[in-house]
């Protein structure tokens, strides 16, 4: 998709809605749609343990579907029919986050079974995935990261300097630390290591405000929704507490970035740059540190954000005069309206249950 959506054009935003509106209306009655959360990754189990239901992305997700009218049922990947189960909707619409849920793995069942699904497919989502890859990616891009080394299991190298130690699997900050000593290192390393499987990054610490740019594709562009700025006063860093623990939204506070044209139009381009390199779709979030002269430093790409009610993605749709709904509407249309997928479904799982 090479159109650009300017969220400052007003009446083009609203065109957009008004064709989302009006394919809602034509479309989604009868859909069916397999919602699909459960704890699979450690992200996950976490969210699940810790959030109040009322501010889970799947109630925002299950409310959503429902004011849209179509039929929907949460399915649990952690239970053994469901492969067959999913494989007798229409469409799929992922809620989980994490290894085997985000990182490509589920989105090649997808493919496997023919089933279409909303947002990134299986490359896309597998680099975003792993902070490494991304990484990599990022340098390729030539996308400014912060530098970073891998952790070989053995030695043990303080360079100085403050780091960010994290796993490179996973999201939410969970297994990350800021470390200032070569024990705090040894420990945080530990820490990381026990997230899931995959590497430890030890990366340059960074100072900053933690901005997110959110992308949404829409039936005639992707739109680049307004950045938005988070300040965390009570943390070194946006860490799992802030994130996961619901008692400390009341000092965590994200606004419209308050940033210079210049630092602004950084940031929108890094995303897109990201979005394409990575040949991503439906929607994704870009998460940066930016400095205090406005030097912006991508840290990961998510390519199935949170979307409960008071998440960053659904907030900066908001500015743009999208509702939740219309939110799950455009990553509904995207994935209804790719081309369809050639050849049969595959022999070992043809009978299907019904949706």
């Amino acid at each position: 998709m090479n159109h650009r959506l300017i969220a400052a054009d007003t009446p083009a935003v609203e065109a957009q809605l008004h064709v989302l509106r009006s394919w809602r209306a034509e479309r989604c009655a009868g859909l069916s749609v397999a919602l699909v959360y459960g704890g699979v990754s450690t992200e996950d189990r976490l969210y699940i343990a810790e959030s109040p239901v009322e501010q889970m992305s799947v109630t925002a997700l299950a409310r959503s579907l429902k004011s849209i009218g179509v039929h929907f049922d949460i399915l649990d990947p952690c239970e053994p029919a469901f492969v067959r189960s999913i494989a007798g909707y229409d469409v799929v619409l992922s809620n989980l986050h994490g290894p085997y849920g985000e990182d490509g793995r589920l989105q090649g069942l997808l493919d496997y079974l023919r089933k279409p699904y909303c947002g990134s497919g299986v490359a896309a989502s597998a680099v975003a995935a792993d902070k490494l890859l991304c990484k990599r990616a990022m340098r390729g891009l030539e996308v400014p990261t912060p530098g970073w080394r891998v952790w070989d299991g053995r030695t043990w190298e303080w360079a100085g300097r403050p780091a960010m130690v994290k796993p490179s699997l996973g999201g939410s900050s969970v297994g990350m630390s800021l470390v200032h000593t070569l024990d705090g290192l040894r420990t945080a390393v530990e820490e990381a290591a026990a997230v899931d499987s995959g590497h430890v990054l030890i990366e340059d610490y960074i100072p900053g405000t933690p901005v997110t740019v959110a992308l949404l594709e829409l039936p005639d562009g992707l739109l680049v929704l307004p950045p938005l700025m988070t300040d965390v006063p009570d943390a070194e860093f946006y860490d799992a507490a802030s994130k996961l623990d619901a008692d400390s939204t009341g000092t965590v506070r994200t606004r419209p970035a308050d940033l210079t044209p210049v630092a602004l139009a950084a940031l929108e381009h890094f995303a897109v740059k990201l979005w394409d390199g990575l040949g991503c779709r439906g929607l994704a979030r870009v998460d940066f540190m930016v400095t205090r002269i406005g030097e912006p430093y991508a840290l990961e790409v998510n390519t199935n954000p949170g979307l409960s009610s008071e998440s960053n993605f659904v907030t900066a749709a908001e500015l743009c005069g999208f509702d939740h709904a219309d939110v799950v509407t455009a990553i509904l249309h995207e994935a209804l309206t790719r081309p369809a997928y050639s050849g049969p479904l595959p022999e070992p799982v043809f009978e299907v249950a019904s949706g």
